[in-house]
């Protein structure tokens, strides 16, 4: 099944507002930046996709990644780990504009994993005795403490990777790879844009890192592969 669809617009048409996305990246490494141009595009022109929640480690940057549909308040909840780069979700987050769910890093990747594999929760000492506890159930195994965190399916995935086959199956290059294969998973409908198409067979069994069974739409474009924060000597 050919899973390539013409552009970036065509892969996000029907997500709609209201709609919960896990994105992949860490940083601005990884990230699907087409997917996310292409949702802000869709809002300029039609006013939406609108009071969406997404699940992504972090928020990208004030101009850049998930920073975009920020500024044009387009989230209403982040679930995330890290968000310290991006000083408009501070000034939504202090102003009680942004909805945000704080999640330990490596919870949030197993909460991912667990969603995708249909696991509905597992128990973790990550949080225990702090706020990320508050409200959730508390267990003692062997006496240690662990706090229950349920695992995360999403109506919409969008994940970065180097390069698919028509069918779907995804290979990531390096540290690109991140968070992209958890978001994958979770995603009911997952759009995946890449680099490069090759024939099916040219990634070999043991190169594929999120089978084709995970996604449902394909992109292939150009990327612009920012660096979050350059340093020069």
């Amino acid at each position: 099944m050919d899973k390539v669809l013409p552009s970036a617009r065509d892969a996000v048409r029907d997500i709609p507002d209201g709609a919960t996305i896990a994105a992949g990246g860490f940083g601005l490494c990884g990230i699907p930046e087409l997917a996310i141009a292409a949702l802000a595009e869709r809002f300029v022109a039609e006013g939406g996709p609108k009071g969406l929640t997404f699940v992504s480690n972090n928020c990208g940057v004030d101009d850049f990644g998930l920073g975009i549909l920020l500024k044009n308040k387009q989230i209403k909840k982040m679930v995330s780990s890290y968000v310290g780069e991006n000083k408009e979700f501070e000034r939504q987050f202090l102003s009680g504009e942004l909805e945000v769910e704080l999640t330990p890093q490596g919870t949030l990747a197993e909460r991912l994993r667990a969603g995708g594999a249909g696991i509905a929760g597992f128990f973790t000492p990550t949080g225990y005795g702090t706020v990320v506890a508050d409200g959730k159930e508390t267990r003692e195994f062997d006496g240690k403490h662990y706090v229950l965190e349920r695992g995360i399916t999403t109506d919409f995935a969008i994940v970065k990777a180097w390069r698919a086959d028509r069918f779907g199956n995804l290979q990531y290059r390096l540290a690109a790879k991140n968070f992209n294969p958890l978001a994958a998973m979770a995603g009911r409908i997952t759009i995946a844009e890449v680099e490069e198409i090759v024939p099916v067979g040219t990634i070999q069994p043991h190169e594929i890192d999120t089978p084709a069974v995970y996604v449902h739409r394909l992109i292939v474009g150009k990327h612009e592969k920012r660096i979050e924060r350059r340093t020069v000597r």
